[in-house]
């Protein structure tokens, strides 16, 4: 059976849907994080529970807009309230904090590894929220891939890899949490969560298009196959 073909994207739709996500899952909560702490004066754990009211807000569009829960909106809640809760527990020193703020994207990973074990592992989830710009075609063709085994084994890889990519960078920065200075430790930690990120992102993209392109070599021999016999 021949993969169906990818639906033309909607411009408008993609762009508003990537407004949306990066306005209200990354840039409101950083800024309303930072205005809360450093000009006002809140607690860390204040700050973050009123910061993840801009994913709630994000979930609440989307299933006005879509008629649909945005999977993306509700890890991103998820890992705010983990936060939030963690910056309660145990010491509060600078360094305890930096160990915290490992958990939480090693938590990630395990996430990760964990829908492994469920029909369709979390990578599938957030290649619809990329790989599409939400449509109801975009996403019925996207649920539609699922059927495909190359498909499937693409997203259980791609999964498995970044599980154990997070898992391995919040060791890795729980060991220098206290192996080094906390200074540096400071300016060190964002520049290993994007790094890590950055480059599971390109790899996913480079992945993702040799999949793709092996998949499209096969149907193509096997449809030689099949018109020759």
């Amino acid at each position: 059976m021949s993969a169906p073909a990818k639906p033309a994207r909607s411009g408008g739709a993609a762009a508003i849907g990537w407004i949306l996500t990066i306005g209200l899952n990354v840039i409101a909560p950083v800024i309303t994080y930072n205005t809360l702490t450093e000009d006002h004066g809140w607690s860390e754990f204040s700050a973050l529970l009123l910061s993840s009211a801009w994913p709630v807000l994000d979930g609440a569009i989307m299933i006005a807009w879509r008629r649909k829960l945005d999977e993306f909106a509700v890890v991103t809640l998820v890992f705010l309230v983990i936060t939030a809760v963690a910056s309660l527990v145990g010491a509060h020193t600078a360094r305890a904090l930096l160990v915290k703020d490992s958990g939480v994207t090693g938590l990630f990973g395990l996430l990760c590894l964990g829908t492994l074990l469920t029909p369709r592992p979390l990578m599938f989830s957030f290649g619809r929220k990329f790989a599409t710009d939400g449509t109801p075609a975009g996403t019925a063709w996207w649920n539609g891939m699922w059927q495909f085994e190359g498909f499937r084994s693409t997203m259980r890889t791609m999964t498995l890899v970044w599980g154990v990519a997070y898992v391995a960078e919040a060791l890795v920065r729980v060991a220098l949490a206290y192996l080094l200075p906390t200074a540096t430790m400071v300016a060190l930690s964002p520049i290993m969560i994007y790094g890590v990120l950055g480059a599971l992102a390109v790899w996913t993209a480079w992945f993702g298009k040799r999949r793709a392109a092996e998949g499209a070599r096969r149907r193509t021999e096997a449809e030689a196959e099949a018109a020759t016999a």
